[in-house]
C-alpha cells in the first residue's frame, strides 16, 4: 500500500475501540485488512492467525507477535447517584485518569460519553486540592442523575467496557500522529504491511502473524497462539514507550524518530542472544536505524511465546511517547523502520541461520 493508505489505516487501528476481553471490534478490522493475502483464522478468545497464503508443509515457521488490545476499564457497578465505579484493565497511572473523556459500550452494543468525574475546584478544600485521588474513589459520568436511570435508560450496568475516548491525527510536515492506542495497533499495523508487502514471495521460511488478546492484562493471548503456531522463531512487533522526554541523552534508549527499539532486557524478558545481535547487524547492513534497550520495567508477549515454546524471539518496537496515557505521540518513519527490519529478517532467514541461535 502507499503511504496515504498506510496513514488511513493507522488512523483507523487507533481509532478502534478495543480493550483487554473486548477486542472484537478491532480484530474485525485487523482481519478486513490482511484477508486478501493471508488465510485468517479466529479463535474463541479472539486471538487471529494469518498464515501467509505462499506457506508450504515442512518448511520452518516464523511466527510475527502484535496485540490487539489497550489498556482501558471495565464498569464495576453503578453507584445511587448514577455515576459509574469503574475498574482498570491493564496498567494505569492513577495521573492519567482524572477528567478523561471516555465511551461505554452498553448492554445494547451502543457508545455511551461520559467523563472521569472531577469535583470542580471552587468546592475542594486545601487537602483535596493536593491529593490524587485512588482510582476506587473515582467515578464515570455519562449525565445520569439516579441509578435507576443509568441502568435503564443508558442500559449500562457491571461488565460493560470503557474505552479512552480520542480520535487520531496526522501532522504531513512533523510525520507524527497523536491519539490513543498506539501500544499496540502501530505494532499490528506494521505486521498488516509486512504480510502485504510479501504477498506472492517464495520464502524459505512460513510466515503465521497472529494477533494476540488480552495481552495488557497479562500475555494471555500470546500463552494460546504460542501453543498453537508451535513457532521456530519469533518476532514481536510492539509498540513501546519513548524516554526521550524525561532522561538526560547518555541514558535515553527509545526515542521518536531514531528507528525501532531492539530490546535487551525487561522485567519479563531477555532475547535470545545471537538472535538480537542478527537483528542488529542485519539492520545496520539495511541502513535501518535502531536503538537498543535495557529496561527495568514493562513487559510484553515475547515473555509468553518465548518461554511457553522456547522458540528465539526478539523484540522489535516502534516507540511511543506517554504510552499507556490518553494521549500518544509516535512517527511514521520509525513505523517504516519496523515494517523494513522485519521484512529483512523474513527474507534473509533461512533454516542454517536460525538453527545458528541454538548453537554454543
Amino acid at each position: 500500500m502507499d503511504k496515504k493508505d498506510e496513514i488511513r489505516m493507522l488512523k483507523e487501528f487507533s481509532d478502534a475501540n478495543a480493550t483487554s476481553g473486548f477486542e472484537e471490534e478491532f480484530v474485525k478490522l485487523f482481519t478486513n485488512t490482511i484477508k486478501n493475502y493471508a488465510d485468517v483464522e479466529v479463535d474463541g478468545m479472539l486471538n487471529v492467525y494469518a498464515n501467509k497464503k505462499e506457506n508450504k508443509a515442512g518448511r520452518l515457521t516464523v511466527q510475527l507477535d502484535a496485540h490487539s488490545d489497550a489498556v482501558g476499564f471495565i464498569t464495576q457497578a453503578v453507584r445511587p447517584n448514577g455515576l459509574i465505579k469503574f475498574v482498570p484493565l491493564g496498567g494505569w497511572s492513577r495521573v492519567n485518569i482524572p477528567a478523561l473523556k471516555v465511551k461505554i459500550r452498553n448492554k445494547n452494543g451502543e457508545y455511551i460519553s461520559g467523563v472521569v468525574a472531577t469535583k470542580p475546584p471552587h468546592f475542594m478544600n486545601a487537602s483535596e486540592r493536593n491529593k490524587l485521588p485512588e482510582v476506587a474513589d473515582l467515578s464515570i459520568d455519562v449525565g445520569s442523575s439516579s441509578r435507576a436511570e443509568t441502568i435503564n435508560d443508558y442500559q449500562i450496568d457491571t461488565g460493560c467496557p470503557i474505552f479512552v475516548d480520542v480520535k487520531c491525527e496526522y501532522n504531513e510536515k512533523t510525520g507524527l500522529f497523536f491519539g490513543k492506542d498506539f501500544d499496540d495497533r502501530f505494532g499490528a499495523a506494521a505486521m498488516a504491511t509486512v504480510l502485504e508487502e510479501l504477498q506472492g514471495e517464495n520464502l524459505d521460511v512460513n510466515v503465521t502473524a497472529a494477533l494476540s488478546s488480552q495481552e495488557e492484562v497479562g500475555l494471555r493471548g500470546a500463552y494460546v497462539t504460542a501453543r498453537k503456531v508451535k513457532p521456530d522463531l519469533c518476532i514481536v512487533l510492539e509498540s513501546c514507550p519513548a524516554d526521550d522526554t524525561f532522561e538526560p541523552d547518555w541514558l535515553s534508549q527509545t526515542g521518536l524518530k531514531r528507528g525501532v527499539m531492539l530490546r535487551d532486557m525487561d522485567v519479563t524478558f531477555l532475547p535470545n542472544p545471537k538472535f538480537q545481535q542478527y537483528a542488529c547487524d542485519l539492520a545496520t547492513k539495511n541502513n535501518i536505524p535502531f536503538t537498543r534497550s535495557v529496561r527495568t520495567g514493562g513487559g510484553q508477549d515475547g515473555a509468553a511465546i518465548y518461554y511457553e515454546n522456547g522458540a528465539p524471539t526478539i523484540v522489535i518496537g516502534i516507540p511511543v511517547r506517554y504510552e499507556h496515557s490518553p494521549y500518544c505521540f509516535s512517527s511514521y518513519q520509525d513505523y517504516r523502520a519496523s515494517v523494513d527490519l522485519t521484512k529483512a529478517i523474513l527474507k534473509d532467514m533461512t533454516a542454517e541461520k536460525l538453527a545458528s541461535f541454538k548453537t554454543f
